[in-house]
């Protein structure tokens, strides 16, 4: 619910305006000489609908500004001499919702109006006097009514771009700052990481070749300098990725698969029900889920096939990657950085991941992703 300036729901607060100047219609009416019996009902009607129709202002503006200037018309005509307050309230909320234009036109129309009613319910030079001077008074509070909602428009404008200058500021340098970062962990990690990795490798090549039996911390050496290259690989792409790169997506899985394939694996892809478009970010996810999902199975699973399945239903997307690994029930493996990665994704969409050991051996992760279809 929109809020006021002092944490008031907006519809309250117009809702409160609206009755105030109901109230003061009437009062002011009830406090004139009365017309006569014959259009007085009528111009009570006229002079309360006239300020009720301002709780609707900020939904429909225009509506609420053509039916204060017939209410104010009416009860004019029906000899109530009371200023037209709903109507000026009407055209500050016109112009500070934006439509200037038709609010001076329909202005002028409702000045002429009102200065004919006035001549014809005001007979003779006197009568004719009056009507000239309510005709200047009623466009000096137009015209202040015009100024302070072209004013109030205005600065909330200024603000609006103000926040989204702000907005930009501060996206601007958290993208300097992980573009550093990313520099200084490339200069300062990513060497020593590679130097450890290359001598690694080049003693347990010399030892081989030696004939000798390769220390078991040699060899744990070796492949923590290889995860760490990858996993550094990973946090440095993840760290310059910008947004200005095309998104990966569901068409990139193909891809991976492949990958997964030329990479020793026996893996197959499936595709069911009819394809559509999907949101950005829920194709992203998609790809997220399957890289990681064969990526762990490459690593860790000890796996010698695996499946990935995408289902499109009717206000879903369905993915699911199976192995037929070494886990099971009874061992569940301990969930890294890239499973609580994985969670974190799709429980931002508001979808459902499930991913843990299956009763026949492996490991499956099943995600489901909502999608809004446009209507």
């Amino acid at each position: 619910m929109d809020q006021g300036r002092f944490g008031v729901p907006a519809g309250v607060g117009d809702g409160a305006i609206a009755l105030g100047v109901a109230a003061l219609l009437l009062g002011t009416g009830l406090s004139g000489e009365q017309p006569g019996t014959g259009p007085d009902m009528l111009g009570y009607a006229l002079l309360a609908a006239g300020g009720l129709a301002l709780a609707a202002r900020r939904r429909a503006p225009l509506t609420v500004l053509a039916g204060t200037g017939l209410c104010a018309v009416g009860y004019q005509a029906a000899g109530f001499d009371v200023l037209a307050v709903s109507y000026l309230v009407a055209v500050y909320g016109a112009v500070r919702a934006g439509h200037r234009t038709v609010t001076v036109a329909a202005s002028v129309t409702m000045l002429v109006v009102l200065h004919l009613t006035a001549l014809v319910f005001h007979d003779g030079p006197a009568g004719e006097a009056l009507a000239q001077a309510r005709h200047v008074l009623e466009v000096a509070w137009l015209i202040a009514a015009f100024a302070a909602g072209e004013a109030l428009r205005q600065a909330e404008q200024r603000a609006d771009q103000a926040e989204r200058s702000r907005e930009e500021t501060a996206r601007r340098r958290a993208d300097e700052e992980r573009l550093h970062i990313a520099r200084e962990l490339h200069d300062s990690l990513t060497h020593q990481i590679s130097i450890i990795k290359v001598q690694s490798e080049v003693a347990v090549h010399v030892a081989r070749r030696r004939g000798e039996q390769v220390p078991e911390a040699l060899l744990a050496i070796q492949e923590a300098g290889r995860e760490a290259t990858r996993e550094l690989r990973a946090t440095l792409e993840a760290l310059r990725d910008d947004d200005t790169t095309p998104p990966r997506g569901l068409d990139h899985i193909p891809k991976l698969v492949e990958q997964a394939s030329r990479a020793g694996l026996v893996a197959t892809l499936t595709v069911e029900g009819q394809r559509t478009d999907v949101p950005a970010a829920v194709g992203r996810t998609a790809y997220r889920i399957v890289q990681e999902s064969l990526t762990n199975i490459a690593r860790h699973a000890g796996a010698a096939t695996a499946s990935v399945r995408i289902v499109y239903r009717a206000d879903s997307l369905a993915i699911q990657v199976d192995d037929d690994g070494k886990a099971t029930p009874t061992a569940v493996p301990k969930p890294g950085l890239g499973l609580l990665g994985m969670r974190e994704r799709v429980t931002a969409l508001g979808g459902r991941l499930r991913a843990q050991p299956t009763a026949e051996g492996g490991f499956t992760v099943e995600a489901e992703l909502p999608v809004e279809r446009a209507s």
